[in-house]
């Protein structure tokens, strides 16, 4: 492990060294500004480096802190054409899964690098709270932008939380901010911020949070027979689905000139977990627990040099250690650890040929690490080429091919390798200058090779498990409009039609324990869809402001493998055909009223589309309603709010029941 924090130190200092290069282009801006932020004491205004083709659905600013949401996958609910599973409670796992193509296909960004889990490729949502993100971006396909890492032209869809960048008014050094939140449930969830400025050009920060809650909650389990029956019938209270955990980030960064920065950051996170299991036969068991200890060291370098020609490098490592015990009576006494090691490191080139064409040429390279239970080792190599051209600001067009080398290690004689080429192109065709109307297509390739609970786990593994090609075809339409100081001050409206087609895809539902998978290999799932979304801002007289955001998606995803399959052309496990949200934020001076709903239709928890799979819809109402008062140079923002407004019984989930009404308060002092 030293000599892998020792590479990192090394690349942070040669970052260092090489940043003392001069250069006067202006293309990066060190703190982004927005109408409602204070202006900085030094700020460096750019153009960007790319303008984006394929336009991505973004949560920041006071959006984001006025959902009623207390971790990152509460928030990307809003999303069109995002599911989250979601197992209950504050300490249920929570994933996302992208038009269907399984959460493994998803790349997750922090800061810029991916989050890896070599194990079951299960990025938990839940561990990322809202209190230090400042922005959340989801991309289909893939980010456009071709100044990125190999790895990140292969993800099927990807998703990237920003961190909080540290921003200084005029004459200050040091920002604090503190902030407790509590509700249902015992919940007690306190943070802490501070930032500080070194110099001009150097800041840091750390961010400190603890999430305690007990996890019991009431809800109704009925279950009714095929014959209308009524099997069970039972109020209850969860048991087994508290979680106590501690979360500690610090970062530094250095913005040394217009064009050149190199960042560090660290992360920890401690938690332990009760896992409630599912609820079969009027009998819920309480005997598995979950230990997480996850930290990671990443580092970013990023320059121009000689006008034409732009270098960024990452570099990070991380460990994971997971203790998972089941005293269950009635299943397999378990207690298994596992320890995971990753290290990761990225160059990427770009090259400005022309003012209207730029290529760029990226590797990646990753090795992973798994001991204890099995001894497993990975080392994954991505090269890819990317091109972009502009031709006068109306037709933009992008194009990628990537090289994906992965070879496995299990053993003295045991290797197992695969190779994959997957090649991209992404269009953008704005008919009018002044007019904000804009249509776009793409078509990917994404590879997903199997994970080590896929391939090598005794209880669960496949060894001859293949590897899932996914082929993505997206045509759409976006309008965009903006006027200063007028009533009818944005709009926004975009649809995209999309059919991707999943070759020997691999699907994950709960396998008895909530902490294991079982894995299928289906032959070939087709999935046609449709992502429409709508957003408004009105100016309204005597300071009042209404914005309305709307979500829509269709999808039909169903397995085509064998016609002579009793599921054939059914719609594979948890895909709703119908699902949105809507959310309306009403806002006078310092004060709002925000409101919000998510519905998820009919789906079924099985391969086959039978009434016993049935799974019925669902739908929450959120309301919460925010004061922030200024006090000499204190900040105070005060919020309540009530989740499920209605109580209503769902799972999302079969048979992990969510909570009825609920609520939190919470209250934070900057300054």
């Amino acid at each position: 492990m030293r000599h892998f924090f020792i590479t990192i130190l090394l690349t942070a200092l040669t970052a260092i060294a090489v940043a003392q290069t001069p250069s006067d282009t202006v293309w990066y801006s060190l703190h982004a500004l927005d109408s409602l932020q204070e202006i900085e004491e030094i700020t460096i205004t750019a153009k960007r480096r790319d303008k984006e083709i394929i336009t991505p659905q973004k949560l920041e600013g006071k959006t984001l802190q006025r959902l009623n949401s207390l971790s990152v996958a509460d928030a990307i609910r809003y999303f069109a054409g995002a599911q989250i599973k979601d197992y209950g409670g504050v300490g249920g796992i929570k994933t996302i899964d992208i038009r269907s193509m399984g959460s493994n296909h998803m790349g997750v960004y922090y800061n810029g690098i991916q989050l890896g889990n070599a194990q079951n490729g299960q990025i938990d949502l839940g561990k990322f709270s809202l209190e230090n993100i400042e922005e959340i971006t989801l991309y289909s396909g893939q980010r456009s932008d071709i100044f990125q890492s190999a790895r990140e032209f292969g993800s099927a869809g990807s998703v990237y939380l920003q961190s909080r960048k540290p921003k200084f008014q005029n004459g200050k050094n040091v920002n604090v901010k503190a902030s407790m939140k509590g509700g249902s449930f015992f919940l007690v969830n306190p943070s802490l911020l501070l930032e500080y400025k070194l110099t001009d050009q150097i800041s840091m920060s750390m961010n400190a949070e603890l999430t305690s809650s007990d996890g019991k909650y009431k809800f109704r389990y009925k279950r009714v027979t095929p014959s209308g029956e009524v099997a069970y019938d039972t109020t209850a209270i969860r048991e087994n689905g508290d979680i106590n955990a501690i979360r500690v980030e610090t970062g530094i960064q250095h913005y040394y000139s217009s064009t050149g920065y190199w960042k560090l950051h660290a992360y920890h996170y401690n938690s332990e977990r009760g896992i409630p299991g599912a609820i079969v036969n009027n009998v819920w068991r309480r005997g598995e627990r979950l230990w997480d200890r996850n930290s990671f060291l990443q580092g970013s370098f990023e320059d121009e040099f000689f006008r034409f020609w732009g270098l960024r490098v990452n570099a990070k490592y991380a460990y994971d250690y997971t203790h998972y015990v089941n005293n269950d009576d009635k299943l397999i006494h378990t207690d298994n650890q596992y320890k995971q090691r990753e290290f990761y490191i990225s160059a990427a080139n770009k090259f400005a040929l022309f003012n209207w064409w730029d290529v760029s040429l990226a590797y990646d390279f990753q090795w992973n690490n798994m001991s204890e239970y099995i001894d497993a080792t990975r080392t994954s190599h991505w090269l890819a080429a990317a091109t972009a051209m502009n031709f006068y600001d109306k037709l933009k067009m992008q194009a990628s091919i990537l090289g994906t080398f992965i070879n496995d290690h299990t053993g003295k004689s045991h290797t197992k390798g695969s190779y994959r080429a997957t090649p991209a192109i992404f269009l953008s065709y704005q008919p009018f200058h002044d007019i904000g109307l804009s249509l776009r297509a793409f078509y990917k390739q994404a590879y997903r090779y199997p994970t080590f609970n896929d391939l090598y786990y005794t209880d669960m593994g496949n060894a001859e498990l293949k590897p899932e090609l996914a082929i993505q075809h997206n045509v759409g339409l976006h309008y965009n409009l903006k006027q200063e100081k007028k009533i009818f001050h944005q709009f926004h409206i975009g649809v995209d039609v999309y059919y991707n087609k999943v070759k020997d895809k691999i699907i994950a539902y709960p396998k008895g324990q909530q902490f294991r998978w079982t894995m299928l290999n289906l032959g070939l799932v087709k999935i046609h869809g449709v992502d429409a979304d709508m957003q408004m801002t009105l100016l309204l007289p005597a300071d009042w402001t209404l914005t309305g955001k709307l979500q829509y998606t269709y999808q039909q995803a169903i397995d085509v493998t064998d016609p002579a399959d009793t599921y054939y052309g059914d719609q594979i496990p948890y895909i709703p055909w119908h699902s949105g949200s809507a959310i309306a934020m009403l806002t006078w001076r310092n004060y709002g009223l925000n409101y919000s709903f998510i519905y998820v239709g009919e789906r079924y928890s099985q391969q086959e589309n039978i009434i016993y799979n049935h799974v019925q819809p669902w739908y929450t109402h959120d309301l919460s309603i925010m004061g922030m008062w200024n006090i000499n140079k204190v900040r105070l923002k005060a919020t309540v709010e009530v989740n499920n407004l209605l109580s209503q019984d769902y799972d999302v989930n079969i048979n992990y029941p969510m909570p009825k009404r609920n609520y939190r308060l919470g209250l934070s002092v900057e300054f």
